[in-house]
């Protein structure tokens, strides 16, 4: 009976060692799945406060919106891009239309202004415009074969925004069951602490909410003072890729210099003047003020979390990186600098001295 014991726990050990590989193995192999399913959960449980200011918004005391936040949410979403979408298209569409039209006549009209640069001379025109047809023809090449990862990605959008609605509707069910899965000595302190988390990650949206809101009106502003092209729609998209931090307001402001070189480039150093000035205002005045006070995390590591997320997992991990990081900062408070627990409380009790015998 001695001998027993200990076989059986290493055959235990065993078993639970091939189990725990199988479940990473499993784990990598499905991994863009658990990703989605992360960023999702996370979508949903940002956006759950704004779905509960919307379901008690009340006139004389009827909730016209009660069970049907959620779509309207949705519904309002969809109506933001589609009107952004019907303003922001045809004025493309038309440019792209007229240089189209237009190209014949001034590619050698280019051709002839780079002959005037030095060494310019040196440039074979015909080969420079097979060149360019031949560039031309595999963009559109190129083009025709991505539709597939095109589609590819628009279902996994439709997707994603599916279960975000299913997280949203189900979300308290969902979270029961996890919090069934853990110990039941330590499930009250997990659920307070996620709750926490939940309330840090709701003033993130906030204080995000109220950077995209000022970059997008300043922008727009400067943009249409400037008399740049497509003014609103840079403006607008500006403000709205503002919620992936730092990245997003850089590759609009990249767009917007690419469309003021267009014209003249007065633009693009008012532009670049802009950008510049608004960067010094958002690092010294408004994050400090929005994000730090609501969010309670440093700007280095947001940096960090930012860089993290978005190798981990491009676009859609830089969007969730800092309330990721928010997640993670609040369970380290909680199980590594502030241990609470009794366990942890009895071993850092000092030992009492014992009597001789």
């Amino acid at each position: 009976m001695l001998t027993s014991a200990p076989a059986r726990s290493v055959r235990s050990e065993i078993v639970f060692g091939f189990a725990l590989a199988l479940a990473c193995a499993l784990g990598w192999l499905l991994r863009s799945v658990l990703v989605e399913l992360y960023v999702t959960a996370l979508f949903a449980v940002v956006l759950a406060p704004v779905v509960a200011a919307l379901a008690r918004f009340s006139v004389r005391g009827w909730q016209p919106f009660k069970g049907w936040a959620i779509y309207l949410l949705l519904v309002l979403l969809l109506g933001a891009v589609g009107l952004f979408l019907a303003l922001a298209l045809p004025p493309v569409i038309r440019d792209l239309q007229e240089f189209a039209a237009t190209a014949p006549t001034r590619v050698p009209a280019l051709l002839n202004r780079l002959k005037g640069l030095p060494y310019a001379s040196q440039i074979d025109s015909a080969d420079l415009s097979a060149r360019v047809q031949e560039f031309g023809g595999k963009t559109a090449g190129l083009l025709l074969a991505s539709l597939s990862n095109w589609a590819s990605g628009l279902f996994d959008i439709a997707m994603g925004v599916i279960l975000t609605i299913y997280f949203l509707i189900e979300g308290d069910t969902a979270y029961r069951w996890f919090l069934s899965l853990c110990p039941v000595a330590g499930r009250d302190r997990l659920d307070r602490t996620l709750r926490r988390a939940e309330v840090r990650m709701g003033k993130w949206l906030i204080g995000q909410l109220a950077l995209m809101v000022i970059l997008g009106v300043l922008s727009t502003l400067v943009f249409a003072t400037l008399g740049l092209r497509y003014a609103y729609a840079l403006g607008v998209l500006t403000g709205a890729l503002n919620i992936v931090p730092v990245l997003g307001a850089a590759l609009c402001i990249a767009l917007a210099l690419l469309v003021a070189s267009i014209d003249s480039w007065g633009r693009v150093m008012g532009v670049a003047i802009f950008y510049l000035i608004y960067q010094q205002l958002e690092n010294s005045v408004l994050t400090p003020r929005i994000m730090k006070n609501t969010v309670g995390l440093p700007s280095l590591s947001i940096l960090i979390a930012l860089l993290v997320g978005s190798s981990l997992a491009g676009i859609v991990g830089a969007m969730v990186s800092v309330p990721t990081a928010v997640l993670v900062s609040v369970l380290v408070d909680e199980y590594l600098v502030h241990k609470t627990a009794p366990e942890v409380a009895a071993e850092k009790r000092p030992v009492e001295d014992k009597p001789l015998a």
